[in-house]
């Protein structure tokens, strides 16, 4: 993980084809090594989520190329390698996990991401009839202390159909559902990261089958 942090810093510094291409050797070791670690990761993973007992690394990693059609960065490529783990693979639209190592941070997260409007509707009315419920998955000490921060924006006010001083307003303005934990590099370059990591997200299991089902029902 240092060479791949030392890596990705280089890549930073040096984000053009030029360079890329001149290190493309190390870029194809360091990930064939990533993909090693996250099916490391997944199959530790999969002791608790039987949902991720066949899934292959390769399935659950991005692309180091960026898309820069649409942005006002046009630098070629990400200065991180990630993984977002599903049955699926990196192709969902439900609750997974997701994690990333980066030149600039390193951090897991667990929940649903970009929910369309319908799914966010849905998701907002399986937690006001079921808030007992969701806040005994959500704020237990262990959950807080190890994921503290919501990911996501929030709305400025309550969205339609509930009240601003709704006692669960604050639950109600995300608009997107997973909890999220930012790590140090030397978290990483510890040799039992993959447990540590499979650890920590196996606290959020039950948020995702609670996220899952409220989806599915």
């Amino acid at each position: 993980m240092k060479e791949l942090f030392s890596y990705l810093d280089a890549l930073a510094a040096n984000n053009n084809r030029e360079w890329f291409a001149a290190h493309k050797t190390q870029y194809e070791r360091l990930r064939a090594r990533w993909i090693e670690d996250v099916q490391r990761l997944i199959d530790l993973m999969s002791a608790y989520d039987m949902s991720l007992a066949h899934v292959q690394a390769r399935d659950c990693l991005y692309r180091i190329y960026r898309d820069t059609r649409f942005s006002l960065d046009k630098t070629p490529y990400k200065t991180y390698f990630s993984a977002l783990i599903s049955p699926t693979g990196r192709h969902c639209d439900r609750a997974c996990y997701y994690f990333h190592v980066g030149a600039d941070e390193c951090a897991i997260y667990s929940g649903v991401w970009c929910p369309e409007p319908k799914v966010l509707k849905k998701l907002r009315k399986a937690i006001v009839d079921n808030i007992d419920e969701f806040k005994a998955i959500v704020e237990t000490p262990e959950v807080m202390e190890t994921f503290p921060l919501w990911y996501g924006r929030k709305l400025k006010t309550a969205p339609k159909g509930y009240d601003r001083d709704h006692p669960d307003i604050e639950y109600l303005r995300l608009t997107e559902y997973g909890k999220c934990c930012y790590l140090s590099r030397d978290f990483f370059e510890k040799n039992d990261w993959h447990e540590q990591v499979a650890d920590r997200l196996s606290l959020l299991k039950p948020l995702n089958d609670f996220l899952n089902y409220s989806i599915d029902e």
